[in-house]
């Protein structure tokens, strides 16, 4: 179940950045930004997913640790 949870998180996560990424590209199509702006973007944007799923791996690992000692 746990696993399940955190599996579902990550998807979640990655959801998140497609639809950040779509809206750069947008905003590119747009003219709104250059296309440098959107690759900056796009770099931070999978920063922040993998900072996030490293840290839902490690609450699942921590929370997997719990539920193994009890």
């Amino acid at each position: 179940v746990v696993r399940s949870e955190g599996e579902n998180a990550k998807v979640a996560i990655r959801n998140i950045r497609r639809d950040a990424n779509n809206s750069l590209k947008e905003l590119e199509k747009e003219k709104e930004i250059s296309e440098d702006d959107e690759h900056r973007g796009q770099d931070a944007i999978q920063k922040l997913t993998d900072a996030h799923v490293k840290e839902v791996d490690q609450i699942l690992a921590v929370k997997e640790k719990d539920l193994m000692e009890i």
